[in-house]
């Protein structure tokens, strides 16, 4: 480790990922250009660098990668894999997906998502105890996006399974790669039964897709390029929500009064949401590769270089967001980059806060009060998001 007089972060640190934020602080004030000597990458912390980087498409580049270690791993992708793409082919893969997340087609979920919560947390075999992951986080998810792509309920589980196994670490080391998974041959039984009997999910959708390809040439997706954005879908729409529901629970439960606020006025709720993005976003950082030389606070960042974009720090940063580390539900709307910035901003953010707002609403009208158990509660490995694989807690 660096001397200890030194900001020093390392995104595979057990210890740092238990409470990061002091370290983003120091980050942020004492080293706004970090590099990281170990795993050779830089990273920024201050929310206008961070902002800025993620806006910048041609210098700071996702088709190598926008997590490190494939960043590392120098790979190549199949077509499909929008995360790890750029314009042009990024902005025709993501006009094809963008159609199945209008903000008409996600509001019109509501009913079956507060369905899946209703189902969810009326069934629970302890009335007094719920787990905010394994109750409810890593089920309502898992429901909604396997009823978007046409996954059967019987099977929706295992999918989940092999999603979050594909991003589970070990402590201390960087993610094993899984191109296995990313190639999407876990989906090849659905996509084949879609294409014979076709319905009102992704699946048929992009089946059926007619689009005018990066070349010019009218034609349909591949069948290995549906395979790939199913994959991509299906990871990103269970693993993020997920752990947005899991904080609305830690956080929630240690901040009382806010809570009980909360569930004496459901208004407040869609605020409280965008601050929970603001001060735990699932995903702590954003990784790219670099293409050019570039200079920041008085340095060179060489052509070729790794990238980590710290959002979770941006997100409390005080130049930006007014005592940053405190949790406000009536905080002035601000947007922070949870969701990321420029074309790669997520496609599923409106889905995402829909998911929250009504797990939210269904929690507080059946437990207006809980107490997390923090000595059961557990933070899962990963070193690209960040949040609960349980947190139990006790409610009334």
């Amino acid at each position: 480790m660096a001397d200890s007089t030194e900001a020093y972060y390392d995104p595979y640190d057990v210890e740092i990922d238990a409470d990061p934020y002091p370290v983003f602080r120091r980050l942020r004030e004492e080293s706004p250009l970090y590099y990281n000597e170990q795993y050779d990458f830089y990273a920024v912390s201050r929310f206008d660098d961070v902002e800025a980087g993620l806006g910048d498409h041609r210098t700071f580049i996702s088709g190598r990668g926008a997590i490190l270690e494939l960043i590392k791993a120098n790979l190549e992708y199949p077509p499909g894999v929008v995360i790890f793409e750029d314009p042009p082919l990024h902005t025709v893969h993501r006009k094809l997906l963008s159609g199945i997340f209008t903000p008409r087609k996600v509001l019109a979920l509501e009913p079956k998502i507060r369905d899946f919560c209703a189902r969810s947390l009326d069934t629970l075999p302890d009335p007094g105890r719920f787990d905010f992951v394994a109750d409810l986080g890593a089920q309502v998810p898992m429901r909604t996006i396997g009823m978007l792509l046409g996954i059967p309920e019987a099977d929706q589980e295992a999918i989940r399974d092999r999603v979050d196994d594909s991003l589970r670490t070990e402590d201390g080391r960087p993610m094993e790669l899984n191109m296995e998974f990313l190639a999407g041959e876990a989906f090849g039984a659905y996509i084949d039964w879609r294409a014979e009997n076709p319905s009102d999910d992704i699946m048929t959708d992009l089946l059926q897709a007619e689009f005018e390809d990066e070349t010019g040439t009218r034609r349909k997706l591949t069948r290995e390029e549906i395979l790939t954005y199913v994959t991509v879908v299906a990871g990103a729409g269970n693993e993020t929500t997920n752990r947005l529901i899991g904080w609305a629970g830690k956080v929630l439960g240690d901040h009382h009064d806010q809570r009980r606020e909360l569930a004496e006025n459901p208004s407040l709720i869609p605020a409280a949401i965008e601050e929970l993005l603001r001060f735990e976003p699932p995903a702590h950082h954003m990784a790219r590769y670099v293409t050019r030389d570039v200079e920041l606070h008085g340095r060179t960042v060489p052509e070729g270089s790794s990238m980590l974009f710290l959002v979770a720090s941006a997100n409390r940063d005080d130049r930006r967001f007014p005592d940053g580390d405190t949790f406000d539900i009536h905080r002035k709307p601000t947007q922070s980059l949870t969701f990321g910035k420029g074309a790669h901003f997520c496609l599923g953010a409106a889905l995402a806060r829909l998911e929250g707002r009504i797990a939210l609403e269904e929690i507080l009208k059946r437990f207006p009060e809980w107490e997390v158990d923090v000595s059961a509660a557990k933070l899962a490995p990963t070193s690209t998001v960040r949040g609960w694989e349980s947190l139990p807690a006790r409610v009334s």
